[in-house]
This record gives structure tokens, sequence and C-alpha cells, in this order.
């Protein structure tokens, strides 16, 4: 296959995974925030009893926990592409 043509395969798999990413990092986000937080819910910024600070570090660990689930299950998509096609789609 050629490359276009991994790359063409891909687009499907990097859309589905990337959708699944998004699920399993909001998942994550959520345990992870009843560990630390002293909440079960995650503050929204228009929350007016959160603080600042509360609201900030909520934001930046979400954001840190969907760039990494993100970014493995992309490589991964990537890794499992070129085994099937013997290309690499990017």
């Amino acid at each position: 296959m050629s490359g276009w043509g991994a790359k063409l395969a891909y687009k499907p798999v990097g859309f589905a995974l990337g959708v699944g990413s998004g699920l399993v990092a909001g998942l994550v986000f959520k345990q992870v925030w009843k560990v630390l937080g002293n909440d079960d819910d995650a503050p929204n910024a228009t929350d007016e009893d959160r603080g600042w600070g509360e609201i900030l570090v909520a934001a930046a660990l979400q954001g840190a926990i969907f760039a990494v689930v993100k970014a493995s299950v992309d490589r991964a998509g990537a890794v499992a592409v070129r085994r099937a096609t013997g290309r690499w789609p990017g």
C-alpha cells in the first residue's frame, strides 16, 4: 500500500480512536478528581462556589489527562495501521 493509502486507511481509524479516547479521558479524569478533589464532580468555570485555584487545577489536570490518553491512543492506532498495511500513516 502506498503512503497516501496508509494515510487514507488511518482516517476512519483515527476518527474512531479520537472519539473513544475522549470518552476514556473523561472517565479517567472523573476518577482522578474523586481521589484528589473534595467533591465527586469537578468544578465548572462558572461555578460561583468554587475558587479560581480549584477551577484552574481541575482544568489543567483534565487537559493533561486528555493529552496523554489521546497521544497514547493515536500512537497505538498508527502502530496498528503500520502492522496492517506495512506503512506508517503519518
